[in-house]
């Protein structure tokens, strides 16, 4: 017998892990770097959607979806009804359900049956508020679905949650109609016909008309990936993952028109809940594939998520107490020349650290009265207490003591002599080191340096 060892997935995945990530860049060719970066993009995408989180965001994204169809395209209908194009509401319904073939053809007209029978006068006021509801409800959850993939720990609050939501509901489907016909009369005007019959340009914009639906699905996955997370994303991050989500979305409705084609057999097995679970399985994975894209934009802006094998990053009790003199000192030295009150995004990016990082570390000063943020949003942050008055040792002691809750706390631990006396004075040796210093101090002092930026 051989004494090769045997080859098992973990072992692969060791493999490529090591590949990836234990790799010295500096001494690399930018061409190398480049593609070990894409690899590690593509590493922590797969990883992600093998934790699981992803896909349970997006399986309670599908009946939540199931409640506020029919709701959230009434609200659609009727405002397109005032501009006298919510007929074209069906035929974008068909395109979106094209891939499931009869299916969509059949779901899509109990979908319009369902929402002419919406009226707000047979409804009343109790029954449209429950309808605006449900639509609100369905964005909140794809908001803190996109939050989640953001590591963004705070919702938009309730009135501006209410109103820019409701904004999107309504303008929304008037831009993207006014798109499409845009796009339509360009197309069918004599003068782009009188061209098309010149070759090559004939050949060349028929391409383009191929493409179009492509750029449509690319600009609206942007609009979302901008909007939805309760942060600033940037516009060409927010491209790239819409790009590759827009890519997956048309190749993915290929194979999945071709399985509805074979699935003759399960029309058998589950008869009538044939139809109803080939549209739940569809809306499953275009929300996955959302998310997916969402998760490339994540990385693209934050490519410090990307330095390690496993995403995330625990600070050390040094480097929480580091971090946290940093940001005292830049909050507090904004707070007294007058500057912009400093974010939490903005911290992080200064410092050159992951947002949880840094908001874990915020946290554990605003908890011990040191910060206190604004009502902006997002929300900045400014000094609790007179800065010249408040102690360097405090904000140690922070970051020291943040996390003990009852009942993990020193006074559920065993009491021995020896380790009570290290830690008296271990207490007071830090209590000499920074007697007299005082936040003010931190403050008034020159730029802090910054970390060296991830690999």
């Amino acid at each position: 017998m051989s004494d090769s060892p045997r080859i098992t997935p973990a072992t692969v995945r060791s493999l490529v892990a090591r590949s990836i990530w234990d790799v010295e860049m500096a001494s690399l060719p930018p061409w190398k770097v480049r593609l070990i970066k894409v690899a590690r993009l593509i590493y922590a995408v797969i990883r992600d959607l093998v934790d699981g989180q992803i896909s349970l965001r997006a399986m309670s994204l599908v009946y939540t979806t199931l409640l506020s169809l029919v709701p959230l395209l009434a609200i659609s209908f009727s405002v397109l009804k005032a501009f006298g194009v919510h007929n074209q509401v069906e035929p974008l319904l068909l395109n979106f359900l094209e891939p499931m073939g009869e299916k969509g053809v059949e779901i899509t007209e109990q979908v319009i049956g369902f929402v002419e029978n919406v009226q707000a006068g047979v409804l009343g006021v109790v029954g449209l508020g429950l309808l605006i509801y449900t639509v609100v409800s369905l964005l909140q959850k794809v908001e803190r679905a996109f939050n989640t993939i953001w590591h963004v720990s705070h919702e938009r609050p309730f009135a501006r949650r209410f109103s820019e939501y409701l904004s999107v509901i309504i303008i929304g489907p008037v831009l993207v109609f006014s798109a499409l016909g845009i796009t339509a009369t360009v197309m069918s005007a004599t003068v782009v016909q009188e061209i098309a019959a010149i070759q090559p340009f004939g050949a060349l914009l028929n391409a383009v008309a191929k493409l179009v639906p492509y750029g449509l699905i690319a600009i609206a996955f942007t609009f979302i990936y901008i909007f939805m997370p309760n942060t600033k994303v940037r516009l060409r991050s927010a491209f790239v993952g819409a790009l590759v989500a827009g890519i997956l979305w048309e190749t993915t409705g290929w194979v999945f028109a071709s399985f509805v084609v074979s699935s003759a057999r399960y029309t058998a097995i589950y008869a009538a809940f044939a139809t109803l679970i080939v549209f739940m399985i569809w809306l499953y994975l275009s929300w996955l594939i959302l998310m997916v894209g969402a998760n490339i934009a994540f990385y693209h802006q934050h490519p410090e998520y990307l330095a390690t094998e496993r995403g995330t990053m625990k600070l050390s009790s040094r480097m929480k107490e580091k971090i946290a003199l940093l940001i005292t000192l830049l909050v507090g030295g904004s707070y007294y020349h007058g500057r912009p009150a400093w974010s939490a995004e903005g911290l992080a990016e200064r410092l050159r650290v992951p947002v949880d990082a840094a908001q874990s570390v915020i946290q554990a000063l605003e908890l011990r009265g040191l910060l206190k943020r604004t009502s902006d949003e997002p929300p900045s942050y400014l000094p609790a207490r007179p800065p010249e008055t408040t102690a360097v040792k405090d904000v140690l002691d922070a970051v020291r003591e943040a996390g003990e809750e009852a009942p993990l706390n020193l006074e559920h631990l065993p009491s021995e002599s020896a380790v009570e006396e290290l830690m008296d004075r271990l207490d007071q040796a830090l209590a000499e080191a920074f007697a007299g210093r005082t936040l003010k101090d931190l403050a008034v002092a020159e730029e802090a340096p910054v970390a060296r930026p991830f690999e």
